[in-house]
């Protein structure tokens, strides 16, 4: 029997989902072995194009350094589809070495205490985790997630072909596709919690380009963004879906431009800079850390239950219910 109790849990506080290992034992499936992460990647003939991108991106000191990583390797030939599919870059050396450190910083999860298997992944079944990549406010880091429904795959475009492979700072994983830094338009379309919402934001509104918009690289215009995000049962306790009209501004009072806005920086009583749709948002938090929002309808008892999902264009905070904005309309909600 396990001696150690692998969870997921919510911290509403920081607004970060979680593995934990409550010991630092290591998974006992997973083989040891005394070479670090580099030298494993180095002996490994399907892992050379790897070996060369760390090594331009000045990462492989990072990588032979004392921890507890998680490191998702792109073969080769997921780098090989990479750069045929990128009109930008020919090989590694047209990557400018700034996007490919942070490129390459998206794969690796660290870890206070242990590295995650894929046991550990399957027992969680989905959930986030961050990286070591730079989100675009100071301090925060890109989070990547996780589905293990079929296979274990993450952001929703890579998969672990080759899983658990020991090293004495982690665990490496072998992937098909290197997983780009996301937008908060990958979270959305990964996790199926999402999937009223991205209905809503494609089919239902075909006027307004939500994805193009909520796609923008970090640095332009409006960027980055602060999206709160109605899981499915948000949408289900409405009546109905609204038309095109109101769906539309419904759906803009769920969005801040301009600002990087995480669960950390959310006081009580906060009131937000105007929502895309126009109207503001008010704050609530309580001693551990929960936050409630008012909308602009003054609908109250609006919960954050997921806060703090990262992307490099801005971040998501999933809400329980779906927020109104100030509008003589009413959409009624069940009982």
């Amino acid at each position: 029997m396990k001696k150690y109790l692998k969870s997921i849990f919510l911290m509403v506080a920081t607004g970060t989902l979680m593995i934990s290992c409550d010991s630092d034992d290591n998974d006992p499936q997973v083989p040891t072995s005394d070479e670090n992460i580099v030298e494993v990647a180095v002996g490994s003939q399907d892992l050379t194009t790897l070996v060369a991108a760390l090594q331009r991106a000045d990462l492989v000191g990072a990588l032979e350094a004392d921890g507890n990583f998680t490191v998702l390797a792109p073969s080769n030939a997921a780098f090989e589809a990479f750069l045929a599919a990128n009109d930008d870059f020919d090989s590694l050396e047209d990557i400018p070495v700034e996007i490919l450190q942070q490129v390459l910083l998206n794969h690796v999860i660290p870890g206070s205490n242990a590295a995650l298997s894929s046991s550990d992944l399957a027992v969680a079944g989905s959930g986030y985790a961050s990286t070591l990549a730079d989100g675009p406010s100071a301090g925060s880091k890109i989070t990547t997630y996780f589905n293990t429904s079929s296979g274990v795959r993450f952001n929703g475009v890579s998969s672990v072909t080759t899983a658990d492979i020991g090293a004495s700072n982690g665990i490496v994983h072998i992937v098909d596709a290197v997983i780009p830094l996301p937008t908060v338009v990958t979270f959305a379309t990964a996790d199926p919690n999402f999937s009223t919402l991205v209905s809503a934001l494609t089919e239902l509104t075909p006027e307004t380009d939500f994805v193009s918009l909520l796609s923008t690289p970090n640095g332009e215009t409006s960027t980055p963004f602060t999206v709160f995000a109605p899981v499915d049962t948000a949408f289900d306790k409405l009546d109905a879906i609204p038309e095109e009209e109101l769906l539309t501004s419904i759906l803009a009072h769920h969005v801040i431009t301009g600002s990087n806005v995480r669960a950390e920086d959310i006081n009580d009583g906060d009131i937000s800079s105007a929502t895309f749709e126009g109207d503001n948002l008010t704050f609530s938090v309580t001693g551990n850390g929960a936050i409630s929002i008012t909308d602009g309808s003054g609908q109250t008892d609006i919960n954050v239950i997921l806060g703090n999902v990262q992307a490099a264009n801005g971040v998501i905070h999933a809400l329980d219910t779906v927020m109104i904005p100030n509008t003589e309309e009413e959409v009624e909600e069940e009982d």
